[in-house]
């Protein structure tokens, strides 16, 4: 009975410890998608444990759109209304969030789909006397994209070519491509997943006037390929992708009048008179596409969801690869090594911040949607909070997606070779990422765009300059300093532009641009800090969930303040101490974080059905290049090596 005794007590305290775990992780999956998280992430998680989502690898690229495309209408059998996903920009960033891991190019189009698509009919439906039937596109009788951009017209979209000139006698609209450079770039408009319609941004001329970038519904392709005057041809294969980006091109094809997106921005009634509650074209043409601030937000979404499961396979492919330890024969897990898990570490606290940034950015941003009786003034849609509320998507799309690109670059290269096998989906990760990095806004346009905004009208309380006593083991004061570099950061740029050539507005921004970039991106990540913060807060004191999260709020803190040291010591928030104490302090988090590393990784809520298809995330993975079915094997008695 003795010798059972033991091993019996063992099991207990093992039980009681995966007991404590499994708490820990419940209350972080809660930390990281609510306490709804079931109603509100589930259906999507769930859709990664089904066959026709699990992961396949060495498909040709055409085999991998045409998958991709299938899996579309799989996951639109599913919804309990089409319509109800576009108008939601959570639902859609949830989706995006848990397909990005999967499948980029079936992230691509339903994003184009239900968002830009079917999201921008939805905006302008049922305006004025246009009433229309879209059934066609809640069911995929019809693929929607989205015809912006044209080959020589990018962030400026509202200097875009493409004419729509209204023809009295037809009562219709003619698109035209006037040139080469006018062709709309990137669309999916191949025949690609059955005919497709687009959402055509082109400019309005109405008697010789020209009225400004509005959109118009265009039916492109048929079953059998382009319809009369439209042109579509493939674009050479994206890095990452393998959705259909074509070329297109229109020669003088008729719309009805009731192609128009008609609204605030401008109607056109049935006589031909054009109205609009709006002045200014720019402002037309932005309120028009709107729907781009949900397109950023989803983003930050497919960036959030790639660079935790780029960490789950990391974390796990570290634990269980072993290396040779210090004495022959002794053999250790990867991730026992400093040099391993602190970059790991790292990557998780920024995952965390990541997250919880991003869940604040929404939630704000959806904020703005109440009715606005309920919400103070400079919070309607006239006021300045819905400025901000924009400002702040796109200083968190941009960096929220260049962080991203970190990790799961870091994650790929801790497994190594293996890393850059297909079959373990990391470097999907690492290409797809730069689709996110470029789409709905290229990251250093809207980057530079939100900073221009905030030098002018963006000017946050500056923290005392009062380090005696003050310690880097207070949250506080980490985040006191990550705004006081905020802070250092906007008057270098209002210096800047202060000392350059009157009337040279160029000149003038090129002056502080430098610090200006370097001040939005210290925004973004206060903004992190403070929501990891507010996270912690949030849980009961001194439990285990909220010391992790104070630890990992305490390295991306330190990781952030450490670079910026100096000017932090000249500027007098920091003293000597301080800086000498920051590289000790960092690993000493560092590897209380790789403690719990399987816990935190266990928090992301990966289906254990996808994990399983990720060889280089199983302790067994060698038995995945052991199968006497596969490509490379040759009979018995081939000599050949």
């Amino acid at each position: 009975m003795e010798a059972l005794a033991a091993p019996a007590a063992a099991t207990t305290a093992e039980t009681r410890t995966a007991e404590c775990g499994s708490a820990v992780r419940g209350e972080l999956v809660r930390v990281l998608f609510g306490h709804d998280h079931r109603a509100a992430h589930g259906p999507w998680r769930a859709l990664l444990t089904t066959e026709p989502f699990r992961r396949r690898s060495g498909l040709a690229p055409d085999a991998q759109l045409r998958l991709a495309y299938g899996r579309l209408r799989t996951l639109n059998s599913t919804l309990d209304s089409a319509f109800r996903l576009a108008a939601d920009p959570v639902a859609l960033a949830n989706m995006h969030e848990w397909l990005s891991p999967v499948d980029t190019a079936l992230t691509t189009v339903a994003g184009i789909h239900y968002n830009l698509f079917l999201g921008t009919l939805l905006d302008h439906d049922g305006d004025g006397d246009v009433q229309r039937d879209l059934s066609d596109f809640a069911d995929l009788t019809r693929v929607g994209t989205f015809l912006c951009t044209e080959l020589d017209h990018g962030n400026d979209a509202t200097a875009l070519e493409t004419t729509a000139r209204y023809d009295r006698a037809r009562a219709g609209f003619l698109l035209r491509t006037p040139h080469a450079g006018a062709q709309k770039f990137m669309p999916n408009t191949s025949t690609a997943g059955g005919p497709k319609s687009g959402v055509v941004a082109a400019r309005l001329l109405v008697d010789g006037r020209d009225l400004g970038v509005f959109l118009f519904l265009t039916a492109l392709t048929g079953a059998e390929g382009p319809l009369p005057g439209v042109r579509v041809r493939l674009l050479p294969r994206r890095m990452g992708s393998v959705v259909d980006h074509c070329l297109t091109s229109f020669d003088d094809v008729l719309v009805p009048r009731e192609a128009l997106l008609s609204g605030a921005q401008g109607r056109l009634d049935a006589e031909g008179t054009f109205s609009s509650e709006v002045v200014n074209r720019r402002s037309r043409f932005l309120l028009s596409i709107g729907r781009v601030t949900a397109g950023k937000l989803s983003m930050s979404a497919s960036a959030v969801g790639s660079a935790r499961a780029a960490l789950a396979v990391a974390v796990r492919h570290g634990s269980h690869r072993l290396i040779g330890g210090v004495r022959t024969p002794e053999r250790v897990p990867v991730m026992a090594h400093r040099s391993h898990y602190a970059p790991l570490a790292g990557a998780l606290a920024t995952a965390y911040a990541m997250t919880l940034l991003h869940r604040t950015v929404l939630r704000t941003w959806t904020e703005q949607d109440r009715p606005e009786q309920d919400r103070p003034e400079r919070d309607r849609p006239d006021g300045a909070g819905r400025a901000e509320a924009e400002r702040l998507v796109a200083v968190a799309k941009a960096w929220i997606t260049w962080e991203a690109r970190a990790v799961i670059t870091e994650c790929r290269e801790r497994c190594g070779a293996q890393g850059l096998l297909e079959n373990n989906g990391l470097a999907a990760l690492v290409t797809g990422i730069e689709g996110a990095i470029t789409a709905e806004g290229d990251n250093l346009a809207i980057h530079a765009k939100a900073a221009a905004g905030m030098v002018s009208g963006h000017r946050p309380p500056r923290p005392p300059a009062d380090p005696a006593g003050r310690e880097l083991t207070d949250p506080v004061f980490l985040r006191e300093l990550l705004a006081a570099v905020e802070c250092v950061e906007f008057d270098r740029a209002r210096a800047g532009m202060a000392e350059a050539a009157p009337g040279d507005a160029l000149g003038r921004w090129n002056a502080g641009a430098t610090a200006a970039l370097r001040a939005a991106t210290a925004h973004a990540q206060l903004r992190a800090a403070e929501a990891v913060a507010a996270a912690t807060d949030a849980l009961p004191p001194g439990s285990a969930a909220a010391e992790l999260l104070h630890t990992l709020g305490r390295l991306f803190a330190l990781e952030r303040i450490a670079p910026r040291s100096g000017d932090l010591l000249n500027e007098g928030y920091v003293e000597g101490r301080h800086v000498a104490a920051i590289p000790a302090e960092t690993d000493r988090l560092a590897a209380r974080i790789a403690g719990q590393a399987q816990v935190l990784t266990g928090a992301f809520d990966l289906p254990a059905e996808w994990l399983a298809d990720v060889p280089v995330a199983g302790a067994g993975y060698a038995s995945a290049y052991d199968d006497p079915e596969g490509p490379w094997h040759r009979p018995a008695g081939d000599a050949r090596r």
